[in-house]
């Protein structure tokens, strides 16, 4: 495990062992690190759908010039995160979702990073979260979306299976419809057609058992 990872977790210490576990398999399913290293440095990020807060942790940590303020609907991972990286002195943590933050906030972030959140929600919403994202960017400001591919691969079946368990069978994750892993065509579309300019796609699923992509977007004038 690596020093930034490593320090990230260990803001979690404070956490009941079951939520330790759940922050360590995120740690360990997911490339967050990737996702964190690509953010600008500086200024204010909004990490939307931040759970317990490990990709907050990572942005806080790897630069202390930056402000960061994650947000979720789940009460009970606000509660966890705020005694994780909430405890850092530029870390805020709050209950609510994208549509609540942008009424507050608009034009305040220089990026948004939005992971695991999308196939949650029914297609058709989409544009409405995207748009509420980019209502928070400043002009020119940058967007960072982390989903898994609807590609038709066997890691494309075991996420649905996985994820099936995690929100229908624990409800360790809240969702507002059917999980549905989309291709990344029909993700850049959206996002185009919300306004924002694509700018990379970068498959990240090489040594994990999930075909994670990230999409890098930046707003448009």
């Amino acid at each position: 495990m690596n020093a930034p990872l490593s320090a990230a977790l260990a803001l979690f210490s404070r956490l009941p062992p079951a939520e330790r576990f759940h922050v360590q398999a995120r740690a360990f399913s997911a490339p967050l690190e990737a996702v964190a290293a690509r953010v600008p440095p500086g200024g204010a990020v909004a990490d939307v759908g931040c759970g317990h807060g490990l990709l907050t942790a990572l942005l806080a940590l790897g630069d202390s010039r930056r402000r960061v303020h994650g947000v979720d609907p789940d009460p009970r991972k606000v509660a966890w995160a705020r005694q994780g990286p909430g405890r850092l002195s530029h870390v805020t943590v709050e209950e609510g979702g994208v549509d609540s933050l942008a009424e507050q906030l608009a034009g305040q972030f220089d990026t948004v990073v939005v992971c695991d959140v999308l196939y949650l929600l029914p297609v058709e919403r989409w544009g409405d979260f995207l748009g509420a994202a980019r209502r928070l960017l400043r002009p020119g400001g940058r967007l960072l979306l982390k989903e898994a591919e609807g590609d038709g691969s066997w890691k494309h079946r075991k996420c649905l299976a996985q994820e099936w368990v995690m929100v229908k069978a624990l409800g360790r994750t809240q969702a507002g419809g059917d999980l549905v892993l989309q291709p990344r065509e029909t993700v850049l579309g959206v996002l185009r057609d919300t306004g924002f300019i694509p700018r990379e796609t970068v498959a990240l699923g090489v040594g994990y058992t999930t075909p994670h992509i990230l999409y890098v977007a930046d707003n448009a004038p």
